[in-house]
């Protein structure tokens, strides 16, 4: 399908998703529901085992929400529009089974950075700027960074950057482990390819069950989450393809994943 806030693109076996409102690209009501419409597509593609998320242009992430979608509206309006585009979009980023990759560089401001929270693995270049400045707008941020970044980096290093408004630069973030790596913005979609690729060939059923065990773990007692965890193992270790990567290692073979 054509979209008109996003550039897609296919290189097999990573999908690619390109938030496209230059120079900044501010999430618009429309971004987040094509952003929604995308991970879908992408989703139900079977060629792509991997998602890359990044912005176009080279000043860029995303520098956080188009606010003239929202101004003057009410309470009742405001709250609507955040179930039905960015809580709808990203509940089906972060729900997909599928790795997703945020590329980051540049400004990450906002809305930005709550779409890169959202991804399974954040690189960022080393011009980025990370932050969350709603507090300075006297509100707060709305999209998912009150409950994702303290899950990801600790309370009180959330807190700090929440409360204070302040942004970071890659090496910060990467020492406090918002992203994953940092390397130069000449090698970010290097990098993230072959990171995506990477993770593409994995077992498909196994990777689904290990981000579910993850994810879903972080919201519930050791207990239910070792329960989980004991339950997920016993289908992926009898499922087709943990059977052939069994067999693959006993034969001292490279194992024919098919994704089932």
């Amino acid at each position: 399908m054509g979209y008109e806030t996003l550039i897609i693109e296919r290189e097999a076996p990573v999908g690619i998703i390109k938030l496209n409102r230059p120079p900044v690209n501010p999430l618009s009501v429309k971004l987040y529901h094509e952003l929604y419409d995308a991970v879908c597509e992408f989703e139900n593609d079977d060629a792509i085992g991997a998602i890359i998320i990044t912005g176009n242009g080279d000043k860029a992430f995303a520098a956080g929400l188009d606010i003239k979608d929202v101004m003057g509206k009410s309470a009742v309006e405001t709250l609507d529009f955040l179930w039905t585009a960015p809580r709808k979009a990203f509940d089906k980023l972060t729900g997909i089974a599928k790795p997703t990759i945020a590329a980051v560089f540049g400004l990450a401001l906002g809305g930005g950075c709550e779409v890169a929270l959202c991804c399974d693995l954040r690189i960022a270049s080393e011009d980025a700027v990370i932050g969350l400045p709603e507090i300075g707008l006297g509100i707060m941020p709305g999209s998912g960074a009150t409950q994702r970044l303290p899950r990801l980096i600790g309370v009180a290093k959330a807190k700090e950057m929440i409360y204070t408004g302040d942004n970071i630069n890659a090496a910060e973030a990467y020492r406090i482990g918002l992203v994953n790596k940092v390397v130069p913005k000449d090698k970010l979609m290097e990098e993230a390819m072959a990171m995506a690729k990477k993770l593409a060939s994995k077992p498909k059923a196994a990777f689904a069950l290990i981000k579910s065990c993850i994810d879903n773990g972080l919201n519930m007692n050791l207990a239910s989450g070792l329960t989980m965890e004991m339950d997920s193992f016993s289908i992926a270790f009898t499922s087709e393809d943990g059977r052939e990567g069994i067999n693959a290692f006993v034969e001292k073979r490279k194992p024919n994943y098919k994704g089932k």
